[in-house]
């Protein structure tokens, strides 16, 4: 089903009249979208369900604000990363945010790296500690720059950057070490 299409929009428009059936099969047509963005956020799939809860609560208290004339689909996804972002916050109040002006790089080769699924990578994503998980999500697949990462989370650019070298360097080993046969018939 198209994301963006005219049912998706009609839905949305019965929802903003409070129409269960209607909010109930958006849900339903949004769900494996939906979750699919929670699940990059979140540790497990429950933190995943919880983020994906308060998210679909957002969607129909807020679905009068949605305008037709943009994409559905982009509207969704800008509340599911605003409500992974509020949950990172409401758990990490007392995080140590240190600040690393330059972290080393270790370059792993690229053979490697083509030899593991996309659904593996987001595998070994979820179990990176969650400083490292949001910065290496709202940077390499959101988009954000390190000063809208900072502004979102709280913190500083430097730590927006210095998290994102870390959650790389851990992608890295955690690839190096589960793909370990591969990495030695491919990398150095």
């Amino acid at each position: 089903m198209d994301l963006n299409g005219k049912h998706i929009k009609k839905l949305a428009k019965k929802c903003q009249k409070n129409d269960r059936k209607s909010q109930q099969e958006l849900y339903s047509l949004l769900y494996p979208y939906a979750m699919s963005i929670c699940l990059r956020y979140a540790r497990d799939e429950e933190e995943a369900i919880g983020v994906l809860n308060a998210g679909f609560m957002k969607i129909f208290t807020k679905v009068d604000q949605y305008n037709p004339s943009l994409s559905f689909k982009s509207w969704v996804r800008r509340i599911m990363v605003n409500t992974a972002i509020d949950h990172y916050r409401s758990i990490q109040p007392h995080v140590n945010h240190l600040e690393i002006s330059s972290a080393q790089q270790e370059q792993i080769d690229p053979d490697v790296v083509s030899k593991v699924s996309e659904e593996e990578i987001m595998k070994l994503v979820q179990t990176l500690p969650p400083a490292y998980r949001m910065v290496f999500n709202l940077y390499a697949i959101e988009g954000y720059n390190h000063r809208e990462i900072a502004e979102k989370l709280n913190v500083s650019e430097g730590t927006s950057k210095s998290n994102l070298a870390k959650a790389r360097a851990k992608l890295q080993n955690m690839i190096k070490e589960h793909y370990q046969e591969d990495y030695h018939k491919y990398g150095s």
